[in-house]
């Protein structure tokens, strides 16, 4: 994700399975595939890589922790906009975090990534790939670079904005076999996934309230408010965790709404997304000042849940943050007590 252009900006078994795991034969070409190259679908489209690639280029903590979670950072030559998730990423993967090479802070330029000298690079539209930047799928195959998109970020058409063409757990099991075949990595592309589903599983079977609790997740904003629609990875979580997406209906990822909006739809909890340039103590705020939200019950009550980035960002962090968002639904006695134990907890503590 990134803001909309106006903003600037599991699942691993653990450290010693992820350091553990070497590399397998990285898959078999599809008929007609030159020698060392492999084809996946990717947007809708096939996609040509090298099998398996030697030198990522990867933008973005989300993206991140799935080349961690494959246990793949041995393929990785550099990546970007990491450092707000480095702390969640080392929390989750360990000491592979601090063997990645940064190569920019933020979102990179086209110069950045040529400097590193990739064979790959994954990212996503909004999540570094970007006509102003001149930095886009097309202008990288120009380069010898194959583009990897993060699926979430699809374009629902040419020339069109709108992003999301699946939904948001099978866009996660596309990107995470997909990259497992790229790298070589497909028996821990199962795995991962593997996991993944056992949770959303256990979930599922959670007991539901007899009407899921509407929640609104509050990315940043001031004037208007950044959210999440159904094709975004917010959708997923909060569907999996038991509640409601306020903006189930929005037919995009992440995208800006009306505060009129958020007051038409009565959240009982606001879910955020913990980044600058926004703190968690200025969004609490900004809702408690408006007078068409300070009223709302989740406001007086501070039913609100502060989780990273890359929780919220296609990847299989996903599944943590559904735990976690479970647990705040729960402990606000808005769905019943499942026994649930979720298997990390994210809360920023500064």
């Amino acid at each position: 994700m990134t803001r909309p252009l106006r903003l600037s900006a599991v699942l691993a078994a653990g450290v010693v399975a992820l350091a553990a795991c070497s590399a397998p034969a990285p898959a078999p070409a599809a008929p007609g595939d030159p020698a060392g190259t492999v084809t996946v679908q990717n947007c809708g489209a096939p996609a040509q890589f090298p099998a398996p690639a030697q030198r990522i280029f990867v933008n973005d903590g989300n993206m991140i922790s799935m080349v961690l979670a494959l246990g793949a950072q041995d393929r990785v030559t550099a990546v970007s906009s990491m450092q707000r998730d480095a702390e969640t990423l080392r929390r989750h993967y360990g000491a592979a975090v601090d063997g990645l090479a940064q190569a920019a802070p933020e979102y990179p330029t086209l110069e950045t990534v040529l400097a590193r000298d990739p064979d790959v690079m994954v990212a996503g539209w909004n999540y570094g790939y970007s006509e102003g930047k001149n930095l886009t799928p097309a202008r990288l195959r120009e380069q010898g670079i194959a583009p990897y998109v993060l699926t979430e970020s699809c374009r629902q058409a040419d020339g069109r904005s709108a992003r999301g063409i699946v939904d948001p757990w099978t866009a996660l099991r596309d990107d995470l076999h997909n990259l497992g075949t790229i790298t070589g990595h497909t028996a821990d592309a199962d795995r991962v996934v593997a996991d993944v589903d056992t949770r959303l599983d256990a979930l599922g079977k959670a007991p539901k309230a007899p009407t899921p609790p509407t929640v609104f997740l509050f990315d940043s904003g001031t004037d208007t408010p950044f959210s999440s629609g159904r094709f975004g990875a917010p959708q997923a979580i909060i569907e999996a965790a038991g509640a409601r997406n306020a903006l189930s209906d929005v037919d995009d990822t992440w995208t800006t709404v009306s505060w009129e909006r958020v007051a038409t739809a009565q959240p009982a909890a606001f879910l955020f997304v913990d980044y600058p340039p926004q703190t968690f103590a200025e969004k609490v705020a900004v809702l408690s000042s408006r007078p068409d939200t300070r009223d709302l019950p989740a406001v007086k009550e501070n039913r609100f849940l502060n989780l990273p980035y890359a929780l919220w960002t296609s990847g299989p962090l996903n599944v943590d943050a559904a735990e976690q968002v479970r647990a705040a639904l729960e402990r606000w006695n808005l769905v019943p007590s499942s026994g649930l134990t979720p298997k990390s907890d994210d809360v920023p503590r500064s």
